[in-house]
C-alpha cells in the first residue's frame, strides 16, 4: 500500500479483494469492491483504487474509461508503485512497449525489490531485444529468488544472447550442480544439458562439448542429437575413423538422410570419382531399398558410369510410378550432356514400351512392364520439355498421357504448369479446374485452382473456389485472413494491382503486414512458457527467427506491391470515387461505357447485399460468444482497412517508406530493395539517399539494366540541382559520382552500356529508355535498337517482351504501330501460346479472349 495514501482496515480489506478478483478474472465483483471504497468521500480520489478500477475496466474492453481512471489515480498518487505498474500494464496491452518499460522503471524506483514488476519488465526487455537491460533485470531476479530455476536460466540466457558464452556456461554449470536428484527420463533436465551443449557449440568449444555429451549421455533423452552432434564434431576435429563409425550408425537409423551421406563421404575422404562412387555402392548394397545412395552419385559421376546409373535409377522410378521423379532429377539439368543422356534414355523407353512393353528390346527378362511405365514416361517427358522451353513437345506428351489415363490428376497439374510457363494463364486455369472436378475433396487441387484463378484476375471465382473449404457462416476472404493464408492474399494483391484497384491491393498488403506483426507479438506468450517448460533450444531458435521474420518472401512480395502502388498514387493521385472504376474504361466508346457502368452498378449492389448478409451472420456469432469475450483481455482494436481511404493516402511516400525499411534491414541482398528505395528517394529529392541506394545496388549486381536507368536519373538530377546545393553536399556528390561513373557525359555513359551489353534484350531496352529520356527526338533510334535486336530471346524473356510491348502501346517510343505489329508477330512466333501476343480476335468470333494478365514475378510459393 502506498505510504502517502494509507487505507483503514475495512477499506484495505476491500482493496485486497479487488486484487484477488483481478487475479481470478472476476472483474465485475472487482468493480463492486472498488465502488465501495470510492463512494466514501474520504477515499474518492484514492490513487491505487482508481488505478485498479481502470485495470479492471481495461479487462472488460472499456479502454477509454480505463486510461482515464489510471491517469487520474496516478495524478493523485505519483509515489505509488502500484499506480505506475498498472499504467505500465495498460501501455503493454496497447502494445506501447517502450512507454510500458518507462512505467515499470518508475515503479521500481519506488519498490526496487518487487518481483512481479521485475518479471514484467524482463518480458518487455526481451520482447524489445534490450539485451543489456534484460541481463540486469534477470540478475536482480536471481538475487531475489536464487532458489527458482527460471532465475538461473533467464540470467544465463541473457549472457548467451549477447554472445558472452563463457559467463553463460559458468552460470548454467553452477545451476546444474544444484540439481542433485535427477529422475530417469527427466525431459526438463535433459533440455538443460542440451542447452549447455548448444552454448558450447556456438562458442566453438568442441572438445569440451564431446566430454559433456560423454559425461551426461545417460541423463539426455534426445539420443539422436547426441549421435548427430558427435559425428559432426569428430568430423570437424578430423577424427575421421570415429566420425565414419558414427555416421554409419546414423545411416543405419535413417538411410534416406542426405546430410548423413555427405558427412559419411567426408569421413572416408575419397580422392577420385571411383572412390566416391564406392562409398555409395557400399551403402546401396547394405540398404537396397534406400533411394538416396542411388540418387546422390548422379551429382558427380560422368561418362558411361553416369549413363548406367541414371538408366538404372530411371527404370526403378518409372516402374514404381514416382510422380516427383522430374523434381528429383532437376538439379542435374545444369549440365547439358546429362540432360541429353536423360532425354535419349526416356525416349528409348517410350519407343520400346510401345513395341514390346520392355525398357529395352534386348532385355533378357521375359516379364513385361506394366502399362503405367509408359504413362509415367510420358509425364516425365512433358516436364522435361517444359523445363527446356519446348512447349509444343511438352503439350504433345502430356496430352498423350491424358489420353492414356484421363483420370490422373497429376497430369492436369503438369499441363497447368506448361500453359503457365507458356504465358497462357486462362488455359492453365481451365486445366486445373478440370483437375479439381475429378476430386472435389482434394484441398491441394482446390487451392491451386484458386491460385491460378487469381493469376488470371478471376478474383470472385477464386473466392468461391476457396469457400468450399472455409468455415461456414463467414466469407471465404475473412476466414482466409483470419487463418493468415498469405499465399491467397499475395496473389490477390497482385491481381488487384493488375486491375488497377489500388485500394483493394493496399488492403491486402496491409493485411499481410499485420500478419507478420501478429506473429512477432505472439512471441510474448512464449517468454515465460519456455522458461517454465525448459524448451530452451527451441526458444532461442524462436527469438532468432523473429528477428529476421520479415525476410520471408511473402513479406517481400507484399512490401514490393505496396511500394509500387504508393509510388503510382504519388505520381497520379486519385481524385474522385470513380477513379477505380474508370481505370479500365478510358478507351471505351459512350455505348460500351454505359453498359460497363450499368454492370458495375449491379455488381456493386449485389456485393453490398452479400456484405450485409455476412455482417448479420457475424453479428449473430459475436452475440452468441459475447459472455465469453467479456471476460477476456482485449488488445488494441486495429483500424479498419478501408480500400477507398487507403487509395488516398495523406503522404504516399511516407507510407511506402514504412514498407521499405524492413526490406533495407533484412533483404539488402536483393537488388529490388535498393531499386525501390531509389524510386522513393528520387521523388523526395534526397540525392545522398539516392546515391546510397545506387551504391548498394551496384554491390549486389552492377550489370542490372534497371540499375543503369537509375544511375542516369541520379546523374541528371544532380546536374539539374548542382547550382542550388550546399558546398559540402556538392563536394561529396561530385567525389562519389566521379568514382562510380568515370566522369562520362550521360549520353556517352548510355552508349557504353549499350555496347557492353549488346547481347542482352533487357539492357538494350534499358538503354533505349534512357535514350528517349535524354533526347525525346531519339525515339525512332531507340525503337530501332529494340526491333533490330539480334541476340537470342529465351523463354525467360517473356515478361521482358511483355513490358516492351506495353511500353510501345503506351507510346513511350512515339507512334510506332508498324514496329509494334512486327514486334508482336516476332514475340508470337517465339511464344505462340502467350495471350499477351495473341493476334486480335475477329469481331464475328463467337467467343472472347480476355486480356492477358502479367506473368508471375520471379517469386513462387512453391514449385508449381
Amino acid at each position: 500500500m502506498s505510504p502517502s495514501q494509507p487505507l483503514p482496515p475495512r477499506e484495505n480489506t476491500l482493496f485486497k479483494r479487488i486484487l484477488k478478483c483481478y487475479e481470478q478474472k472476476q472483474y465485475k465483483n472487482g468493480l463492486k469492491f472498488a465502488k465501495q471504497i470510492l463512494c466514501n468521500p474520504k477515499f474518492s480520489e484514492h490513487g491505487e483504487t482508481l488505478a485498479m478500477k481502470g485495470l479492471t475496466l481495461s479487462c472488460l474492453g472499456r479502454k477509454e474509461d480505463a486510461f482515464e481512471h489510471v491517469r487520474r489515480g496516478l495524478r493523485n498518487d505519483l509515489k505509488s508503485h502500484v499506480c505506475w505498474h498498472v499504467y505500465g500494464l495498460l501501455q503493454r496491452s496497447e502494445k506501447k512497449y517502450e512507454e510500458a518499460i518507462k512505467c515499470y522503471r518508475n515503479a521500481l524506483k519506488l519498490d526496487k525489490d518487487n518481483i512481479q514488476i521485475l518479471r514484467d519488465l524482463s518480458l518487455l526487455q526481451i520482447q524489445m531485444r534490450d539485451l543489456e537491460g534484460y541481463k540486469d533485470t534477470r540478475y536482480q531476479l536471481l538475487v531475489l529468488r536464487p532458489t527458482q530455476r527460471a532465475s538461473w536460466i533467464g540470467y544465463a540466457m541473457a549472457f548467451h544472447l549477447i554472445k558472452d558464452y563463457e559467463t553463460a556456461l559458468k552460470i548454467l554449470e553452477e545451476f546444474r550442480k544444484t540439481q542433485v536428484m535427477v529422475k530417469p527420463f527427466d525431459y526438463e533436465h535433459s533440455e538443460l544439458l542440451l542447452y549447455q551443449a548448444m552454448v558450447m557449440k556456438e562458442a566453438g568449444m568442441y572438445d569440451e562439448l564431446l566430454m559433456h555429451l560423454d559425461t551426461f549421455e545417460p541423463q539426455i533423452v534426445d539420443k539422436l542429437y547426441i549421435s548427430e552432434t558427435r559425428a559432426e564434431l569428430n568430423l570437424l576435429l578430423e577424427n575421421y575413423a570415429t566420425a565414419e563409425a558414427l555416421y554409419l550408425e546414423l545411416l543405419g537409423r535413417n538411410p534416406e538422410n542426405w546430410a548423413y551421406y555427405e558427412g559419411f563421404e567426408k569421413s572416408r575422404r575419397p580422392s577420385t570419382e571411383e572412390e566416391r562412387l564406392a562409398v555409395y555402392r557400399e551403402r546401396a548394397e547394405k540398404t537396397p531399398r534406400a533411394h538416396a545412395p542411388k540418387r546422390l552419385p548422379l551429382n558427380f559421376t560422368t561418362g558411361e558410369t553416369f549413363t548406367q546409373l541414371i538408366d538404372r535409377f530411371l527404370r526403378q522410378a518409372l516402374h514404381k510410378g514416382i510422380p516427383p521423379l522430374f523434381v528429383t532429377l532437376r538439379k542435374l539439368y545444369c549440365e547439358r550432356w546429362k540432360v541429353e543422356t536423360i532425354e535419349n534414355l526416356v525416349l528409348g523407353y517410350v519407343e520400346s514400351m510401345k513395341s514390346c512393353s520392355k525398357f529395352n528390346p534386348a532385355d533378357d527378362d521375359s516379364v513385361l512392364e506394366p502399362p503405367t511405365v509408359l504413362l509415367w514416361a510420358y509425364a516425365f517427358l512433358a516436364q522435361h520439355y517444359d523445363y527446356l522451353g519446348n512447349t509444343a513437345k511438352a503439350l504433345e506428351y502430356v496430352n498423350t498421357a491424358i489420353e492414356h489415363t484421363p483420370t490422373l490428376i497429376e497430369l492436369y497439374v503438369i499441363k497447368t504448369k506448361i500453359y503457365k510457363h507458356a504465358g497462357n494463364v486462362e488455359e492453365a486455369v481451365r486445366c486445373l479446374d478440370e483437375a479439381q472436378s475429378l476430386d472435389t475433396a482434394d484441398r491441394y487441387t482446390n487451392s491451386k485452382c484458386a491460385k491460378y484463378m487469381l493469376r488470371a484476375n478471376m478474383i470472385k471465382e477464386a473466392e468461391e473456389m476457396c469457400a468450399k473449404f472455409t468455415r461456414e457462416g463467414v466469407s471465404a476472404v475473412d476466414n482466409l485472413n483470419e487463418m493468415q493464408c498469405m499465399w491467397f492474399e499475395t496473389e490477390s494483391m497482385r491481381a488487384y494491382q493488375r486491375l488497377g484497384k489500388w485500394g483493394e491491393a493496399l488492403k491486402k498488403c496491409h493485411e499481410v503486414d499485420r500478419h507478420f506483426t501478429e506473429i512477432i507479438e505472439d512471441q510474448f506468450d512464449f517468454h515465460t512458457y519456455c522458461m517454465r517448460k525448459m524448451t530452451l533450444r527451441t526458444y532461442v531458435g524462436l527469438l532468432r527467427l523473429e528477428d529476421i521474420l520479415r525476410q520471408h518472401p511473402f513479406y517481400f512480395v507484399s512490401a514490393r506491391c505496396a511500394i509500387n502502388v504508393y509510388l503510382r498514387l504519388h505520381d497520379k493521385p486519385m481524385t474522385d470515387s470513380e477513379d477505380n472504376e474508370n481505370t479500365s474504361s478510358e478507351n471505351l466508346d459512350p455505348s460500351e461505357l454505359k453498359k460497363l457502368k450499368n454492370k458495375q452498378r449491379k455488381e456493386k449492389k449485389k456485393a453490398q447485399q452479400e456484405k450485409l448478409k455476412q455482417k448479420a451472420l457475424q453479428e449473430k456469432k459475436e452475440q452468441h460468444n459475447k459472455a465469453k469475450q467479456a471476460e477476456e483481455v482485449e488488445g488494441p482494436k486495429e483500424e479498419e482497412l478501408v480500400p477507398e481511404k487507403l487509395a488516398r493516402p495523406k503522404d504516399a511516400l511516407e507510407e511506402a517508406l514504412c514498407f521499405l525499411r524492413p526490406l533495407q534491414l533484412l533483404s539488402g541482398s536483393q537488388i529490388e530493395t535498393h531499386l525501390l528505395a531509389f524510386e522513393i528517394y528520387y521523388r523526395k529529392d534526397k540525392l545522398l539517399l539516392m546515391l546510397q541506394s545506387v551504391k548498394r545496388a551496384r554491390a549486389v549486381d552492377p550489370t542490372d539494366p534497371q540499375l543503369h536507368v537509375c544511375v542516369v536519373r541520379l546523374l541528371r538530377k544532380f546536374q539539374e540541382q548542382k547550382a542550388s546545393l550546399s558546398a559540402p553536399l556538392k563536394t561529396v556528390l561530385e567525389e562519389q559520382v566521379a568514382i562510380l561513373f568515370d566522369g562520362l557525359p550521360l549520353q556517352a555513359l548510355n552508349e557504353r552500356f549499350i555496347d557492353d551489353h549488346a547481347d542482352s534484350l533487357g539492357s538494350i531496352y534499358a538503354g533505349a529508355r534512357v535514350m528517349v529520356s535524354l533526347d525525346p527526338k531519339s525515339k525512332e533510334a531507340a525503337l530501332s535498337l529494340i526491333c533490330n535486336f539480334g541476340g537470342q530471346m529465351a523463354i525467360s524473356d517473356m515478361q521482358l517482351c511483355i513490358d516492351i510491348y506495353e511500353a510501345m502501346k503506351k507510346g513511350e517510343f512515339g507512334d510506332c504501330k508498324e514496329q509494334m505489329a512486327e514486334f508482336q508477330a516476332r514475340c508470337h512466333t517465339l511464344y505462340p501460346l502467350a495471350t499477351a501476343f495473341a493476334p486480335p480476335v475477329s469481331p464475328c468470333a463467337n467467343h472472347v479472349i480476355s486480356a492477358a494478365p502479367e506473368p508471375e514475378p520471379e517469386f513462387e510459393h512453391d514449385d508449381l
